[in-house]
């Protein structure tokens, strides 16, 4: 299967001609000479505020996180994601991760397999944390196998059910299903030929390149794309063709997905509804046949695959502008957030939607100076949720801290309600990050630099310092106690 080129410029993503690697970048622009620079100072003055401000926050980095890791990216990935925990230890868990590498052709794209030790709260010491080079690699990450994948991956997405199974999305129609232990380890170099993957998913009709989802429920695979199509399938049919056939590999203990001579499955449903490109979509968190998806159309969708292929529920305006991302609370079913190019990010109350096309969010949330690429719910807290954008920021709120605010008549200084973390160590624009749920306050992230830097990108992993998150009377109580401790210490 080849992986056909993009109609038309996307309007989410990398900008077409910078997928180039950072040391390339680099040398091009000295004549070909070796160049040594900080990252961050291609453009001269006008990223000089920007310089300033990640040098305030590094100076913060301390105080403000309770662990911190950066691992620079020869190439930029567009995607990150937990996989499932290898070890747990006294100090520190080992767990898998899932990135990818969108090279420039001189080497294939690649998606990356990483083992990564994940330090557990309260050990890491703040020197440590303080002192990471931006330019270095962290010894916390370490490559355990590379895919060699047809195409760039645009999106990467774990099977709840089995997280050795992940889902990517390239420039093509089709999904692909990777069994990443089954799968050889293979050396990227050019001219090397394309991993095959362990199932494709056929039913678009264009290309399909970022709205992916999987089921918490059952085993169900969720896809939009350019088709201005929703698709739905179940890896299940795959496993029942096989289910008589002994003689077939069937890929890692416990794998659901086996290989077959022709590895391919058709949709359960394709729904229609959006009038553009399907941005992303997002099951219900209990149920394979609810889900939603937004696009470039400005709409919010709410389906049932119960009920046949047409909208239960169409918000026609739900922001201003294409609309990129969406999750559903999986605390509370009725909340969806939105984000959106109008900078915004949206939360809505399916209790409150109509059928009529309008519908006004909870509360628009507007703390991002450029388009939101991604948001999601916490996994800890029914009323937490990140959002990343274009802006370099990662920023977290808290819902719950809004209607504190109304009620008590208090405004921040600058902070918009709600907000009560960001995250700025990132450089460029910061395409996805996921919660961790072993680990539920600590957060993977990847920006893409190519933009700020002139190629590469950052990965992070990060957790703020627990007396920003826990309850106020108990924080307050742990800082009384340290207090009393300093002044016996003086005492002595």
């Amino acid at each position: 299967m080849e992986a056909t080129p993009p109609s038309e410029p996307r309007k989410r993503g990398r900008p077409k001609g910078s997928t180039k690697a950072k040391a390339e970048k680099e040398k091009e622009a000295s004549g070909g000479r070796p160049v040594a620079k900080m990252r961050g100072a291609v453009g001269g003055n006008k990223n000089s505020a920007a310089d300033e401000n990640y040098a305030q926050w590094k100076l913060l980095v301390p105080v403000l996180y309770d662990w911190f890791a950066h691992h620079n990216l020869l190439w930029p990935s567009l995607s990150c994601r937990w996989g499932p925990v290898l070890e747990t230890g006294t100090y520190k868990n080992k767990q898998r991760l899932y990135l990818s590498e969108q090279t420039d052709q001189t080497v294939p794209n690649t998606l990356i397999i990483a083992n990564c030790d994940i330090v557990k709260p309260r050990v890491a010491a703040a020197n440590h944390i303080a002192n990471f080079d931006e330019d270095a690699r962290t010894p916390f990450v370490k490559k355990y196998k590379t895919i060699i994948h047809p195409g760039e991956v645009n999106r990467i997405r774990e099977l709840p059910q089995n997280k050795n199974i992940v889902a990517t999305h390239t420039d093509c129609p089709e999904v692909l299903i990777w069994d990443v232990e089954a799968q050889p380890n293979r050396q990227a170099v050019l001219g090397a030929a394309e991993s095959r993957p362990d199932l494709v998913l056929s039913g678009h009709q264009d290309n399909a390149e970022f709205a992916l989802a999987m089921c918490l429920a059952e085993p169900f695979v969720l896809s939009g794309g350019k088709d201005k199509s929703v698709v739905l399938w179940s890896i299940q049919d795959h496993v029942s063709t096989l289910a008589s056939d002994a003689n077939h590999y069937t890929g890692s203990s416990g794998s659901i997905v086996k290989a077959a001579d022709n590895p391919s499955i058709g949709p359960r449903g394709v729904f229609q509804g959006h009038e553009d490109t399907v941005e992303d979509v997002q099951f219900c968190p209990s149920s394979s046949q609810q889900f939603c998806s937004v696009g470039d159309d400005s709409c919010l969708i709410l389906w049932d695959a119960r009920i046949g292929g047409n909208p239960v529920v169409k918000v026609e305006k739900a922001h201003n502008a294409d609309l990129h991302c969406v999750d559903w609370n999986c605390h509370d079913e009725n909340y969806i957030l939105t984000g959106s190019a109008d900078h915004t990010v949206s939360m809505f109350d399916r209790r409150h939607l109509t059928s009529d096309g309008v519908s006004s969010p909870v509360h628009k949330f507007e703390g991002h100076t450029a388009p939101v690429l991604c948001v999601q719910w916490s996994t800890e807290k029914c009323s937490v949720f990140g959002t990343s954008a274009e802006d370099g920021l990662l920023n977290i709120w808290d819902f719950e801290k809004v209607g504190q605010q109304k009620e008590s008549g208090l405004k921040s200084s600058n902070a918009p309600p709600g907000l009560f973390f960001q995250h700025a160590g990132h450089r460029d624009k910061v395409v996805d990050f996921q919660w961790s749920v072993s680990d539920p306050w600590t957060i993977v992230s990847v920006s893409d630099d190519g933009e700020f830097s002139g190629g590469g990108g950052s990965l992070q992993i990060w957790r703020m310092t627990d007396l920003l998150y826990r309850p106020e009377e108990e924080v307050l109580a742990e800082l009384q106690k340290f207090k009393d401790h300093v002044i016996e210490c003086n005492k002595d």
